[in-house]
């Protein structure tokens, strides 16, 4: 099946992408995913319909319908962990059973969301104290996910101001709390075991910040340690749990949400809720080839592992998801960044590109011309509002919109070098000069390109939004014969740094240091010392 994608692959770079459009004047309609007022637009890719057939033939050969009903059954899908993969479970509301080892999660998943509904009122509404600012310490996705939502959310904010602290440098702590009251921040401790090395070392220094022991009563914690939490100073009252079938970067529809809850309110939260349980209805239910997750992930696949394009931009047109790529990075290189299948043997092909971007139009000004005139090609997945909130600024939304539109047209179409020339033909230049200058301005075209087109960023949309490219990575994790699901990547390096921890100290370093990391900490040292 791969070696037929590869042969399809090879007669496409024959054949301009802007040729498929006029061989097909019904393109844009029949290569869109069209769904509760999202619309995905691939129509801009090389895939054409026999592609397509093709890349729905891998899904289905992979097991992808039955993998979905496993997770959404709570069947340990997660095999190198022994869990189940439930996130949606959060978002389940006014869904029947959801079993994991025969016990319905809903009941508890329920209560948990009324208590930090009920608490969050409190803060709101003063009973818990006068709370101006909210201070969220976590890394990884108990950082990057509130931390983007809160952001993408800002014209809901009628609650106190959230902030994030993830990084270890005592420089995030330090501006973050410049200028907040310690008597009115409440402080939100997000590890699920309560030993992340950077959260709990920025807790610790929150803590001696806000005022010791007697600032304990505005500490709250998001995690499953009860004992660990006690042992920290905060109460059972005041921790909200998660189950180990919750994922860290899938985390953001429970209770490590709690700060996106208290920013937007209880209301506006049980919507981004509602988006996202109708993605995922979407997901469980619509054919492949009009199901808007399982395209996504083929297009990805068709352009990173068939068409070995390595990297791809995320490109939102929407200032307040700035922090999207940032997320989706961790989403998709966490999740799928792996080099062993399930069976523990080497992959054959690569799994997971680079996945990078900033936001329209700031990246314009930056990244776009190696874009447009690298060497190599980077997808592009655009995405842009049809409508902004800003009102009365209706002509930047506009403006904002027609840059997104023509950065994939020009993606699209190129620009030839005898149209370099006629556009500079009329400055009376020689025509060396001419050749020469024209050759600068030539754009190849052909660079594949979607669009994510959504009304307006609501929490709504934005609970669609996240909820997709969540079932995005599950896709193309199956096709790819991964688990998706843990990250063992990320421990070898925190396994070390505790060893080095003495040595940055200068109390000796761990055996089997390499030179030139010893030379490294010899140099750090002596600076320090001078």
């Amino acid at each position: 099946m791969w070696a037929e994608l590869d042969a399809m692959a090879q007669s496409a770079r024959a054949c301009r992408i802007a040729d498929l459009f006029e061989a097909d004047a019904s393109r844009a309609a029949g290569f869109s995913v069209d769904t509760d007022g999202l619309l995905f637009d691939y129509s801009k890719t090389s895939i054409d319909a026999a592609g397509r057939e093709a890349l729905v033939a891998l899904a289905e050969a992979a097991g992808v319908s039955e993998k979905r009903t496993a997770m959404f059954a709570g069947e340990a899908i997660n095999e190198t962990e022994g869990r189940a993969v439930l996130h949606t479970a959060l978002r389940a509301l006014d869904s029947g059973p959801i079993s994991v080892d025969g016990k319905d999660v809903l009941p508890e998943v329920n209560a948990t969301r009324e208590r930090m509904a009920a608490f969050t009122r409190s803060v709101r509404d003063g009973s818990f104290g006068h709370i101006t600012d909210v201070v969220n310490i976590g890394i990884g996705g108990s950082d990057l996910g509130p931390l983007m939502a809160v952001m993408a959310l800002a014209p809901y904010h009628d609650g106190p101001r959230c902030h994030f602290i993830s990084n270890v440098d005592g420089a995030d702590l330090t501006d973050t709390l410049a200028g907040l009251d310690p008597a009115s921040t409440l402080f939100i401790v997000a590890s699920k075991t309560f030993t992340t090395q950077e959260t709990m070392l920025n807790a610790r220094s929150a803590l001696k910040w806000a005022g010791g022991d007697a600032a304990l009563g505005r500490f709250v914690a998001i995690s499953s340690a009860v004992e660990k939490c006690a042992d920290f100073g905060i109460p059972a009252e005041r921790v909200f749990g998660f189950e180990d079938w919750v994922g860290g970067r899938y985390s953001m529809w429970g209770p490590i949400g709690l700060s996106i809850m208290l920013a937007v309110g209880p209301a506006a939260f049980e919507k981004f809720l509602r988006g996202a349980q109708a993605m995922d209805q979407h997901f469980q239910s619509a054919p492949f080839a009009q199901n808007m997750p399982v395209m996504l992930a083929l297009v990805g696949i068709w352009n990173q592992q068939v068409c070995g394009h390595p990297s791809r931009a995320v490109l939102p047109y929407e200032q307040r998801l700035a922090r999207l790529p940032a997320y989706l990075q961790q989403l998709e290189m966490e999740s799928n960044g792996k080099s062993v299948a399930l069976d523990g043997t080497s992959l054959d092909r690569v799994a997971g590109p680079v996945v990078w971007g900033e936001p329209g139009t700031n990246g314009q000004h930056a990244f776009y011309q190696l874009i447009h005139q690298g060497q190599q090609v980077v997808p592009c997945e655009f995405m842009v509002g049809a409508e902004g909130h800003e009102v009365e600024l209706i002509e930047h939304h506009r403006a904002l919109v027609a840059n997104c539109l023509a950065q994939s047209e020009s993606l699209l179409r190129g620009r030839t070098e005898a149209e370099a020339r006629a556009q500079l033909a009329d400055k009376g230049l020689s025509d060396a000069k001419l050749d020469q200058l024209a050759k600068h301005r030539v754009f190849s075209g052909n660079r594949p390109s979607t669009t994510l087109l959504y009304p307006r960023l609501t929490p709504y949309v934005l609970g669609q939004i996240v909820a997709l490219y969540e079932h995005r990575v599950f896709v193309e994790g199956v096709i790819y014969g991964i688990n998706s699901f843990d990250q063992w990547g990320v421990e070898l390096g925190k396994e070390l740094a505790g060893g080095l921890v003495p040595a940055v100290e200068g109390q000796g370093v761990p055996e089997g240091t390499s030179g030139s990391t010893l030379s490294l900490l010899d140099r750090i040292l002596h600076l320090r010392d001078r």
